[in-house]
């Protein structure tokens, strides 16, 4: 198979997936047979572009074909006579892009139907967040774990439950009405924040960014946004990924991490940073600061700093601590002890870190030793400022973030 055709079938997959899953599941409302069937369709394009030629629209062909696929597994099934009756096959247009007649044909797309379908509130939030990065991103088992920093099989065993509650429950695919929206807001802006976070930071291999995931999740957000044009959480949560987009240039040196303050920030993108302040203005005027309100405004601080030096580190620290008075995360806590520690010193950030790791809440999370390596590293220690980064290349996946503890822990050591 040419380099061509796998680059091909690689690219439907990322630019793909989502939709075609989104349209089976539609169609069929069998979420298994939607997947399985998809996969099959992907295997498929690997066995015949290379005799046939990639097709013009490999979304188009990708669909049909899983779409013909689930029908026959369907109609070989005695039992599923009736369900195949039901199907509602749409015109043979070929195109996945087509709505059809649903009567939530105001939003032409079955991937954010797909969204508001996973984050139904029948289903615990994780799983809500974890079910559509599974059907819509198509990130793996495994890639969703990490980010809820849980093991394999207990994520394995959520995805499972989740699907079947939808089923057992006839949850309906649909984007639901107006008065239901704002119960399922929740959910959809977790899912699409984790979204992005993957794309962002990948957990693991050697993408440092992973830029279709990010594509994806500032398109979503912009879709929900125009959905929601009163919600201002979903405004947020798009200057949030704008913000953070928008320093994609220089966050890398080829395959290495370049860390916030050493990034040449006249590669930052000025226009992004514009839409997501705009946006956070929009947002803010509705007087209801929430999480993702807050962090954009402390991504905000670093975007309007003409460089390191002049980044309001106080500012930042208040910010976070009233994100941590909505969201008493560990890591909102981490993340505070940091920006503490820039604002009154590593001494000040230390304290704070020493107190989480005695906790015991982020243990197995490269980012706590990690942090605590940097801060005794700029207090001298560094013996200690070594051990702590051995600490976190044991439990660090990402290939970049390895390479990034190995050239700090180089640093140290010469002075051990």
């Amino acid at each position: 198979m040419s380099s061509d055709v796998e680059a091909a079938v690689a690219d439907a997959f990322r630019d793909e997936w989502g939709r075609v899953l989104a349209t089976l599941i539609r169609m069929t409302g069998d979420w298994d047979l939607a997947e399985e069937c998809a996969q099959d369709a992907f295997a498929m394009a690997l066995e015949r572009w290379p005799r046939d030629g990639v097709p013009r629209r490999p979304g188009a062909w990708l669909t049909t074909t899983a779409r013909n696929r689930a029908l026959d597994r369907l109609r070989r099934g005695a039992t599923e006579s009736a369900k195949v009756q039901a199907i509602p096959v749409p015109p043979q247009t070929d195109d996945p892009d087509d709505p059809g007649d649903d009567a939530d044909r105001s939003v032409h797309d079955d991937r954010l139907r797909l969204i508001f379908t996973c984050c139904h509130p029948a289903l615990p939030l994780e799983a809500r967040v974890a079910l559509t990065l599974r059907t819509l991103a198509g990130l793996t088992t495994a890639e969703i774990a990490r980010a809820f920093l849980v093991p394999e099989p207990t994520m394995a065993k959520r995805l499972v439950r989740a699907k079947a509650k939808i089923r057992n429950a006839g949850i309906p695919y649909r984007v639901p009405p107006g008065y239901l929206l704002p119960e399922r807001t929740g959910g959809v802006l977790a899912v699409l924040y984790l979204l992005f976070n993957e794309g962002y930071a990948a957990t693991a291999g050697a993408d440092v960014v992973r830029q279709d995931l990010c594509t994806e999740a500032i398109r979503l957000a912009r879709t929900l946004a125009m959905l929601m044009p009163d919600e201002p959480e979903a405004l947020g949560l798009l200057s949030l990924m704008l913000l953070h987009h928008a320093r994609r240039a220089a966050r890398t040196d080829g395959a290495d991490l370049v860390t916030l303050e050493e990034q040449d920030r006249a590669r930052w993108d000025a226009s992004e940073i514009e839409e997501g302040l705009a946006h956070l203005d929009a947002a803010l005027r509705h007087d209801r600061a929430g999480a993702y309100q807050l962090q954009a405004a402390i991504a905000a601080c670093h975007a309007t700093a003409a460089d390191a030096t002049d980044t309001d580190w106080k500012e930042i620290a208040l910010l976070y601590e009233r994100l941590a008075q909505l969201v008493p995360s560990a890591v909102v806590k981490l993340n505070r002890a940091v920006a503490v520690a820039m604002a009154d010193g590593p001494a000040a950030g230390m304290e704070m870190v020493d107190a989480l790791g005695d906790s015991g809440a982020l243990a197995g999370y490269h980012l706590l030793p990690a942090t605590r390596a940097d801060l005794l590293r700029r207090l001298g220690r560094h013996a200690e400022a070594a051990a702590a980064y051995r600490a976190a290349l044991e439990l660090a996946t990402a290939d970049a973030e390895r390479r990034y503890l190995t050239r700090r822990l180089a640093e140290v050591a010469g002075y051990a």
